[in-house]
């Protein structure tokens, strides 16, 4: 901005005087031959607004003042924008679905907490984002790993941007996540819920995209040396609640969560004296205190796969077992096939 004010006035103003003179001069020549006004005329400054239109160009010289005060106006509008979304915050006007899903903190505030760390830090890739449906319901079903569950974070923010419809992404946590003071609230603001036949029903019947990840624990603290070997995916529950709701199933693979926390160790005495599922131990935690709880900065890929689509099945065959384990089978493999092919494309782990 700087720039664009210096430099192009500077030019203008010189290219501008030094045209300006001769035209004067042979304008003042013109009404009083041989006076001796005429010298006096020439020495007097001359504004630059008094100059022709034609000799200065317009887009050089009121450029830099519009670009000026439209960046004034963005910035107004924000401040207008964030005091707007405090005084609703304050006085309570502002709407929580059922769920306690709040929308505008989500997309005004959590958000832009969690982008810089999917942008900068783990400098997530999407791919297949036009196989996500721009409207209706669908499950995604992703693999999960990284010792703590921040794929299923930068996977909400994978959506929430990259998605031409603008969509939200709603997981579906672990007990676990609700029973913690801070974590609690914070993953109903953005919209997780219990990982529940009955609330993914719910969730998909409104027209939601809802997030699973069926390896829970399994997959989330597996060792290290089991990197992207998918676990068990239970059975099949989310199978059932997508024929049911008629919604097609999304595949989802990420490659790169697996390297965040290297999990070499599980002090399992701890784990149950603190009611954890595992309690990892990693080459930098708990060597290293707080310090060791920073992930590595990993470079992810997230790509979502063709969707599986289930409304063309009759409504009995959510109590097909056999249906039921092939289809959860068929996302398994297409889930795993596409972390191998992911790895055998990827050149480093951190770049």
């Amino acid at each position: 901005m700087a720039d664009a004010k210096v430099i192009p006035f500077d030019d203008d103003r010189s290219r501008g005087s030094a045209a300006q003179r001769p035209q004067r001069r042979r304008s003042g020549a013109s009404r009083r031959p041989g006076t001796e006004s005429v010298p006096v005329r020439e020495v007097q400054p001359l504004p630059t607004r008094a100059v022709p239109q034609d000799d200065v160009p317009v887009t050089s010289e009121k450029q830099p003042p519009e670009r000026s005060r439209d960046g004034d106006g963005g910035l107004e509008r924000r401040i207008a924008g964030g005091l707007s979304f405090l005084r609703r915050r304050l006085t309570g006007d502002y709407e929580v679905d059922d769920f306690g899903y709040d929308e505008e903190l989500t997309d005004q505030v959590l958000m832009s907490l969690l982008r810089p760390l999917y942008e900068k830090y783990f400098r997530v890739e999407v791919k297949g984002i036009e196989n996500i449906p721009s409207e209706g319901g669908a499950l995604i079903v992703a693999n999960h790993s990284g010792t703590l569950p921040m794929d299923g974070l930068m996977m909400q923010v994978a959506v929430h941007d990259n998605h031409p419809a603008g969509r939200h992404l709603r997981l579906l946590a672990a007990d676990l996540v609700f029973m913690l003071p801070v974590v609690n609230e914070l993953a109903r603001k953005l919209g997780h819920t219990l990982a529940c036949a009955e609330d993914a029903a719910r969730l998909l019947e409104q027209g939601e995209l809802v997030g699973v990840m069926p390896e829970g624990f399994k997959g989330l603290g597996k060792p290290f040396a089991d990197r992207y070997k998918l676990q068990r995916f239970g059975r099949g529950g989310f199978v059932s609640t997508a024929l049911r709701a008629g919604t097609p199933i999304v595949p989802c693979s990420i490659v790169g969560a697996e390297e965040i926390y290297p999990m070499i160790g599980n002090a399992r005495t701890v784990a149950r004296l603190l009611g954890f599922p595992y309690f990892p131990i990693t080459p930098t935690f708990p060597w290293l205190g707080p310090l060791g709880a920073v992930p590595l900065p990993t470079k992810w890929t997230i790509q979502f796969g063709e969707p599986i689509p289930t409304d063309g099945y009759p409504p009995e065959a959510a109590e097909d077992p056999m249906l039921m384990f092939n289809l959860t089978d068929q996302v398994r493999e297409q889930i795993q096939h596409t972390l191998y092919k992911l790895l055998v494309q990827r050149r480093s782990v951190f770049f």
